[in-house]
């Protein structure tokens, strides 16, 4: 599928990687020739430099045959220009990266209707959502929602204490009686689609896939469950920060924000005017025990300093902070932080990223079992894909046990109605079924790839 991509910052590239990994006939447009030539020659990708919003430029990138074209340099409203001249000159599809927080959801709505906009992103606050998640559910590493909530998945990891060190998969439900499914083991730098006989050990990643009331009811009974963080401390003042503090304020949450532009904190206290807004540097150790880290709930690192983020982050955990999230968005750095002792991190850039390959795969398959949903997990070795089951799906009616699926393939939910389905052998998928899969090594465009 032919796509064309404007803006190859930081966002720009990360999708433009995952969607070259997927294949695609990807384009990059920028209007920094240096930033165009680094990447065609690290990536199969052709490169135009110039002004997105420009018709010339455009033709040059074949935008009259693009399916999709994505917008994310970094003015809101370059973005929005460039995908309605796109739309006019032919692009299928387009999406744009909208981050001030002055443009609520019914503006952005009627942009959307009367720009014909496909998508309206904003990493920032989709990333203040998932740190806003996690908050609420203190002992999980990562929380991903499928079908309206009704089902989620849920990342943890195993401490030498944990009374499931040594459990095989096959007694978890004669021990805890729960419905549930660890569909997903990372250990070390292996990942796992674990049948009965796996045997779990302290120190793994894993996956869970459940109800969330059941998921609860299971951290309770591990003795793991921790309350939801109430105050807050966050570390910079950036637009995630903005969103995630309005988030937390509005669920009756004590925050304080450490932020060392005094411009930014002036803007903040105006914004947000029941937060405790700091005017100091928070890589300041002192600071941070004067401004009462150790009686805080959580401690979130959002600077835009990845390596600032992690060592702070670490600083949070030395101090007995229950919970400590850090943004971290190079890849390279996320096994530094986990080796660190830090199990929750957060990327914006990955957020978007898993948002484009969804929409991607779902244009690719128009007729069959599109993909509703899709996530990336354990550190992207593994993804989560939701399926709504069509009509005519040939896997219809037939039991689990008879599919051969292919390796490193797991049907980990089924949800119908408002009925959640945690799958064995002999129950079978019907249409209009939402059809929660783990792959591992595998790309899944249609629920029919699951099988040989």
């Amino acid at each position: 599928m032919k796509i064309i991509i404007v803006g190859c910052g930081k966002i720009g590239t990360t999708i433009l990687s995952s969607l070259v990994t997927e294949e695609h006939d990807v384009v990059a447009v920028d209007d920094n020739a240096s930033v165009i030539t680094e990447i065609t020659n690290i990536y199969d990708v052709m490169g135009v430099c110039g002004n997105g919003a420009d018709c010339e430029t455009l033709t040059e990138a074949g935008v009259e045959r693009a399916e999709l074209f994505v917008a994310v340099t970094g003015s809101d409203e370059l973005n929005m220009l460039s995908c309605f001249i796109a739309r006019k000159m032919g692009a299928k599809h387009t999406i744009a990266r909208i981050r001030n927080p002055e443009y609520n959801d019914q503006s952005l709505g009627f942009m959307k209707q009367q720009l014909h906009l496909s998508m309206a992103i904003n990493p920032e606050k989709l990333a203040a959502k998932e740190l806003f998640n996690v908050l609420k559910l203190p002992s999980a590493a990562k929380i991903e929602s499928f079908s309206r909530r009704n089902f989620e998945m849920v990342e943890l990891k195993l401490k030498p204490d944990s009374p499931l060190d040594g459990l095989k998969l096959i007694d978890l439900r004669k021990k805890y009686d729960v419905r549930l499914l660890i569909c997903a083991v990372r250990r070390d730098d292996n990942i796992y689609i674990p049948d009965g006989n796996f045997e779990l050990k302290s120190g793994d990643k894993i996956g869970i896939t459940a109800a969330p009331a059941e998921i609860l009811r299971f951290l309770r009974m591990l003795g793991i469950m921790q309350k939801q963080a109430r105050n807050v401390m966050i570390l910079g003042g950036s637009k995630t920060a903005y969103y995630l503090s309005e988030m937390l304020l509005a669920g009756g949450n004590s925050v304080k924000v450490i932020e060392r532009d005094r411009k930014r904190c002036l803007e903040l206290c105006d914004k947000l005017p029941s937060a405790v807004v700091i005017h100091g540097d928070g890589a300041q150790q002192e600071l941070l025990r004067e401004e009462g880290i150790h009686s805080m709930d959580a401690f979130v690192s959002l600077t835009g300093i990845d390596e600032e983020n992690i060592l702070l982050s670490f600083f949070a955990a030395s101090q007995d902070v229950p919970k400590v999230i850090s943004k971290v968005n190079r890849d390279e750095f996320v096994p530094i932080a986990e080796k660190l002792g830090l199990d929750c991190i957060v990327s914006p850039r990955k957020i978007i990223s898993d948002i484009l390959v969804r929409y991607a795969r779902a244009l690719e398959n128009s007729i069959g079992s599109k993909v509703e949903t899709l996530y990336q997990l354990m550190d992207g070795k593994a993804e989560a894909l939701e399926f709504i089951v069509a009509p005519d799906c040939s896997l219809s009616g037939v039991s689990l046990k008879e599919l051969k699926l292919k390796p490193n393939i797991l049907v980990a939910g089924i949800i119908r109605g408002r009925k959640t389905i945690i799958p064995a052998g002999d129950d079978f998928i019907l249409p209009g079924d939402n059809v929660v899969v783990l792959a591992a090594g595998q790309r899944l465009n249609d629920l029919s790839d699951i099988i040989y």
